[in-house]
């Protein structure tokens, strides 16, 4: 019988944490058979692989053979690996790191947590291996299309505190944004409307019914037919800076998924999406100070 209280987890490997999976409490055959059926995602040939080179193990700490038989309620802890990761020749910036929060300037087209084809070029897994930060997690996310700050509780004891900011919405954020100009819109305004999940599982799309989202939209220089913008979201939706922006005209240059998906080929980092994660501000739940936070990085000057 399994260990109850499961005390043993597997260290942080080049910044990736152990993945756990718990047998269920019925089952035959052998660890093997289970993986392969459990997580098809990698191919029996793959488990076995891993197996052989001791990259699973049970609660216990011991390599889990790929004949062993199947031990209902046992933990096994793997590490996720992708072969043909593709690489993103772009650095992050540590702007501030204390005992409780990291602060990071993203580049455009890096994912912030592991997803899909993307894991070691992940700002999350690349801090964690740089910097030797094993709990470290981001406090909210930001698209991998969108450059500019991330805010990461560094130990998970007081990371509450911290996710409190945004779940009360009593952090104040603004982005900048380059977006086409109409001179028959008047700014500042607000934009609330209702986002769902398009039929398109990746993109987002307004219907019609009880706003749940809303931006504050404000205009910065505008010059010819293109415009810079100040947009403060109030909630906090997917993808919805690019949504509102074009639900009124204005797609944000070089979005490849608003208003139609027009996907760059794989390696082409010519077209950076023009939304920056400008600053982050907000009251220190532990010390009770004012936090302010620039990203030091920049948009592509108006055309």
């Amino acid at each position: 019988m399994h260990n109850a209280h499961h005390p043993f987890a597997p260290p942080m490997r080049d910044g990736v944490g152990p993945s756990c999976v718990v047998l269920p409490t019925h089952g035959q055959g052998s660890m093997l058979d289970f993986l392969a059926e459990r997580l098809p995602a990698v191919d029996r040939a793959g488990w076995l692989a891993r197996m052989q080179a001791g990259d699973v193990v049970d609660e216990r700490g011991a390599p889990v053979a790929p004949d062993r038989p199947f031990e209902p309620g046992l933990r096994l802890y793997y590490y996720r690996h992708l072969a043909d990761e593709p690489e993103i020749p772009f650095t992050e910036t540590v702007l501030h790191q204390d005992e409780h929060l990291l602060v990071a300037d993203k580049p455009h087209f890096m994912p912030v947590t592991p997803s899909g084809r993307y894991l070691q070029h992940t700002l999350l897994v690349r801090l964690k291996r740089r910097l030797g930060l094993p709990e470290l997690s981001p406090l909210h996310r930001i698209d991998r299309d969108t450059a500019g700050l991330v805010l990461f509780s560094v130990q998970q004891r007081t990371r509450g505190a911290y996710q409190a900011l945004f779940r009360d919405r009593s952090i104040t954020k603004h982005y900048e944004a380059v977006a086409p100009w109409r001179a028959d819109l008047v700014f500042p305004r607000e934009h609330m409307s209702r986002m769902e999940e398009s039929p398109q599982f990746f993109r987002m799309h307004e219907v019609p019914g009880t706003p749940n989202s809303h931006t504050h939209m404000e205009v910065l220089e505008v010059r010819g037919d293109w415009a810079r913008y100040r947009l403060s979201p109030i909630s906090g939706k997917r993808h919805q800076l690019r949504v509102h922006m074009a639900a009124l005209g204005l797609p944000l240059r070089n979005d490849a998924f608003y208003p139609e998906v027009n996907d760059p080929p794989e390696g082409d980092y010519s077209r950076p999406l023009q939304l920056l994660a400008r600053s982050l501000a907000f009251t220190d739940p532990l010390s009770g100070e004012h936090r302010q936070f620039e990203s030091r990085l920049q948009l592509q000057p108006l055309p």
